[in-house]
């Protein structure tokens, strides 16, 4: 891990949510986040901190210090939040995590921050845009391949477009990729260009128009411990915003 004047390791805010646990005696609610991502993030470079839910008001501050954002996967974002009535199988709302989360992304946009919004944090972000989501794609899709259940992760293949930040990234054309969700983009957010797709028409993926420093995933690339490309691509732009922050200071 790099730390020196050039190259200053960046710190990278990880959101993670309010979950049941249970260690020995003790049964209470506790912060929760699978080892993958922060795997991800220092397997990168970079140093994982854990953002768990708490009063919104306190999200800029939470992430002052901080070079980068990752919003993770999860719950349904509650359907109010794009005005929309609640389908049956969407999951019963989980508002703290997704006050806390919009705080922290609005926080970052406001800082022009690097984020990776991955699964739940890509339909958060295109709702925070003022996008809509698909609320079961079983439903509008016709269609089980995103979400196999009992915690097996899909394979799909995708289509990422020329010329966006993701084909930078991860190359153009067809890739594989790890999916587990029930929901998906439907009407795109204000500002976000769609840089793949899978042959059902879903978005995969989105970038900013105006910013490269905004990239949303439908899948979960730390499941791919293989392939930390998107991981690394965070980790070296926030270590380039920690070089701005630590110049403007001066």
């Amino acid at each position: 891990m790099v730390s020196n004047d050039s190259e200053p390791t960046p710190l990278v805010g990880v959101s993670t949510y309010l979950e049941r646990a249970q260690q020995g005696v003790w049964d209470v609610r506790a912060a929760f986040l699978p080892e993958q991502y922060l795997a991800g993030v220092t397997g990168s470079g970079g140093i994982a901190l854990l953002l768990p839910p708490q009063d919104p008001e306190a999200a800029d501050a939470a992430i002052s210090g901080m070079d980068g954002l990752i919003l993770t996967g999860g719950a349904d974002v509650a359907p109010e939040l794009y005005g929309e009535q609640r389908h049956p199988s969407t999951d019963p709302a989980r508002r703290d995590r997704d006050a806390w989360e919009l705080a922290l992304f609005r926080a970052a946009e406001r800082r022009h921050m690097p984020v990776l919004a991955i699964c739940r944090g890509l339909q958060l972000v295109n709702v925070a845009r003022g996008g809509t989501l698909q609320q079961h794609l079983p439903d509008s899709l016709g269609t089980e391949r995103y979400r196999l259940g009992g915690g097996v992760f899909a394979e799909n293949a995708i289509t990422i477009s020329d010329d966006t930040v993701l084909s930078e990234i991860l190359g153009a054309g067809e890739t594989h990729v790890h999916s587990y969700h029930h929901q998906g983009i439907g009407r795109l957010g204000k500002g976000l260009v769609v840089a793949a797709r899978s042959d059902d028409g879903l978005v995969q993926a989105f970038v900013d128009a105006s910013t490269p420093h905004i990239v949303g995933i439908q899948w979960h690339p730390e499941e791919n411990a293989d392939d930390r490309r998107l991981f690394e691509n965070l980790v070296s732009e926030a270590r380039a915003f920690a070089a701005r922050r630590k110049e403007d200071a001066r």
